[in-house]
């Protein structure tokens, strides 16, 4: 079986550019960011999900031109002139690293490079790339996932209010106390106490296809 090579495509100009030599090995982060909501008095305030972070896919790319003693950064022109702006967008490409049944859509986000192997005369012959690719997804296939939330808040309990009323102000619906109540780890819902702090959770909103 012929070995795959890993590619990055160019998908403005569907330029195809093969590694001179797989990876030996790369790393995919992905992670979420979360707020502290600070209440008074509290040892330890909740958290609240923000939202999820791109995935960044970092490797390690070796380039080696000392048989032919050609100058290496030929090679490693291609991989940095992805940063350059697409006259049309200005803005860098959009790319497509396709491997082993990964395919990552994403931009080119740094390159460090090291030139480790040089000709009597200077020329490097021999170089490594850090390469870091951030994740892209267009922001239409994020819309049409349709669930928005927006950001927690926090207000104090008014004397005479119920969690009921407090909910259909807020958040458009009297039957979302519960949530209120379970939120705010609240045991007895009818009588809460007046100028209580609540974390009132986020009104959700269903965006239409």
């Amino acid at each position: 079986m012929a070995l795959e090579k890993a590619t990055i495509t160019n998908l403005q100009t569907k330029e195809r550019i093969p590694v001179m030599f797989n990876p030996e090995e790369y790393s995919l982060d992905i992670g979420n960011t979360f707020a502290e909501i600070g209440i008074p008095g509290l040892k330890t305030p909740p958290i609240q999900y923000i939202r999820g972070n791109v995935r960044n896919l970092k490797m390690e790319l070796f380039l080696d031109t000392y048989e032919k003693k050609s100058d290496v950064r030929n090679e490693t022109r291609k991989i940095t002139s992805l940063f350059d702006k697409d006259v049309r967008t200005q803005a860098p490409p959009i790319l497509l690293f396709s491997w082993g049944g990964l395919n990552f859509q994403c931009v080119l986000e740094s390159v460090g490079q090291r030139f480790i192997l040089f000709l009597e005369n200077g020329t490097p012959v021999r170089a490594k790339l850090s390469v870091t690719l951030k994740e892209y997804e267009p922001v239409e296939i994020e819309i049409q996932r349709g669930l928005f939330i927006g950001p927690p808040t926090v207000r104090n309990i008014m004397e005479g209010e119920t969690l009921s009323k407090i909910a259909g102000e807020v958040l458009g619906d009297p039957g979302a106390w519960r949530e209120i109540a379970d939120l705010n780890n609240i045991d007895n819902p009818r009588k809460p106490v007046a100028g209580t702090p609540l974390i009132i959770p986020p009104r959700k909103t269903r965006v239409r296809d």
